[in-house]
């Protein structure tokens, strides 16, 4: 069997791809998961060289275009995970497990600022400053594991905790970086 992709589905690939595209960003390695995958369901008797080729091209295509930056991906994601309180920590982890290289998600997540997300984590949760009953241990225990879950440390947690109300509005308006 030849192990080059036909033109029909090269002619595919390049249509999948503009479609994938125009409907959200994606990573390189999203793209070429996503175009292989379906190039298995679509194409009978496809072998692995030809399924490779085809997820090759359609990376290449979108480079091309200049519609795949995995670098403005992995800022564009951080802004976004900040703004709705993720820690650097979970925001690591969510591009890494996205197929973004470890050198880009380092320069995406040096500026951001824990203490930051994670007031912003305490008003949408009605957490420490932001809380409306009252503190019982329970209460206390679930907040600070909340803080913990999400990929804060416990010494940001604690002092977002104790925080007074006016105190965490300040942080809320100091300029970001975000």
């Amino acid at each position: 069997m030849d192990e080059t992709p036909t033109s029909r589905m090269l002619s595919w690939a390049r249509n999948s791809t503009i479609y994938r595209l125009e409907r959200r960003m994606m990573t390189e390695k999203q793209l070429f998961d996503a175009i292989a995958k379906k190039a298995k369901q679509k194409f009978e008797d496809i072998s692995e060289a030809q399924i490779k080729a085809l997820a090759d091209f359609a990376v290449k295509f979108a480079y091309e275009l200049k519609v795949l930056d995995d670098v403005a991906f992995a800022e564009i994601s951080t802004r976004s995970a900040v703004r709705s309180g993720k820690s650097k920590k979970a925001i690591a982890f969510k591009l890494a497990s996205k197929g973004i290289d470890g050198e880009t998600v380092v320069a995406a997540v040096e500026e951001v600022d824990d203490l930051h997300s994670a007031v912003i984590f305490a008003r949408k949760r009605g957490f420490g400053p932001f809380r409306r009953g009252d503190l019982d241990e329970k209460r206390k225990a679930k907040e600070l594991s909340a803080f913990a879950r999400n990929g804060f440390s416990f010494a940001v947690g604690r002092r977002v905790f104790e925080m007074e109300r006016e105190d965490a509005e300040e942080v809320l308006n100091t300029n970001s970086a975000f």
